[in-house]
């Protein structure tokens, strides 16, 4: 590949990461159930990843919740559960962590089978924490089917998807009646008055 061709291929993955983004942060901005906006992420990842599955789980006490999938059963959407280092969701939730395995994931010992689950048989698996404030708020999945290799742009990614999650979370346990700008304002020059 000429050094233009690869140049210009660079910044049309760079073009579509960005679109990507700026439809995440959208719902960021918009007034939209939770629920919906996750759903949302999840259907913009598998597009943009071209991926066979994306699940969202998110933390409640020390459990992992499924809360969004690009393949809903009406039996796994908040049913799902496993605890902080259960599996390897529960492993990028405990220890913080990117996990990117690029085949047969089912047979890592830190997997944990759930047969109301069709993902279990996939083979690559790439996972990212949700963080809001520096702390795990639940875990987003990407999987294929067939053997696949993440790249550093595509781990990068889902990574930032999971800090762009970790907002709307935020925004979403956030009382927003009681928003105040001149409050935001007075955080920003608090320490510029003391000083």
């Amino acid at each position: 590949m000429s050094r233009f061709k690869e140049l210009e291929s660079r910044l049309e993955d760079t073009e579509r990461q960005l679109r990507l983004l700026q439809k995440i942060s959208r719902f960021m901005a918009r007034e939209a159930a939770l629920a919906t906006a996750l759903e949302g992420v999840v259907s913009l990842v598998v597009e943009f990843m071209a991926c066979d599955s994306c699940l969202l789980y998110l933390l409640q006490g020390n459990e992992l919740v499924l809360c969004a999938s690009n393949n809903p059963q009406p039996e796994t959407i908040g049913h799902v559960r496993l605890r902080l280092g259960e599996g390897l969701t529960g492993w990028v939730a405990r220890e913080r962590r990117l996990l990117s395995i690029s085949r047969e994931a089912y047979l890592d010992p830190r997997f944990k089978l759930f047969t109301d689950l069709p993902e279990d048989t996939y083979d690559s698996f790439l996972s990212a924490p949700v963080v809001v404030r520096n702390r795990v708020v639940g875990v987003i999945n990407v999987q294929h089917r067939a053997p696949h290799f993440h790249s550093g742009g595509e781990m990068e990614l889902l990574t930032t998807v999971g800090e762009h999650v970790g907002a709307l979370v935020a925004l979403a346990l956030g009382d927003l009646s009681k928003f105040d700008p001149a409050a935001a304002l007075d955080l920003v020059m608090a320490p510029a008055r003391r000083g």
